[in-house]
């Protein structure tokens, strides 16, 4: 019998400086909760946006533990830039050799790549919710990817 699992994810990432140092964070709430985050020397905010991603859905890679179960997921994030692009823009920039409507080269296109790949295949409903609003889990994520830009280790929820 073929079951699905509900995989809720929220992540966030973040900067000191455009390009800084960085950090991104996620919580995922499968089974039970997880707190996963990390740091990066020299990045972009949107770098840190797309690597929170990449890194919830990586931490799936052997999930789920039963060949008859599968995932279906949300993804919550501040970033309009990493939800419009999963879900809007890379299907041009595919047609168009990895090039904006105005002709340039897409920034990020490892990371797209990576993200597109990982998506493959899955039900996911990518969702925006507004930074800084109060949200709890959108928060946390946000305390995790400052910390991780500043240097920090937070105590993270495993």
């Amino acid at each position: 019998m073929d079951s699905k699992s509900e995989v809720i994810i929220f992540t966030d990432g973040s900067s000191k400086g455009n390009p800084g140092p960085g950090g991104w964070a996620a919580i995922i709430k499968s089974s039970k909760v997880t707190e996963i985050g990390g740091r990066v020397e020299h990045t972009t905010n949107n770098r840190m946006e797309l690597t929170a991603a990449i890194e919830a859905l990586s931490f799936f890679k052997s999930y789920p533990p039963k060949a008859d179960q599968h995932w279906f997921g949300k993804i919550f994030s501040d970033s309009k830039y990493l939800i419009d692009g999963i879900t809007k823009w890379i299907f041009g920039w595919q047609r168009n050799g990895w090039r904006t409507k105005d002709r340039k080269d897409v920034l990020n296109r490892d990371l797209w790549e990576i993200l597109y790949g990982l998506t493959e295949g899955k039900e996911i409903e990518w969702k925006y919710v507004a930074g800084h609003f109060g949200h709890p889990e959108n928060e946390r994520c946000d305390e995790i990817a400052q910390a991780f830009a500043e240097g920090r280790s937070p105590k993270l929820i495993s």
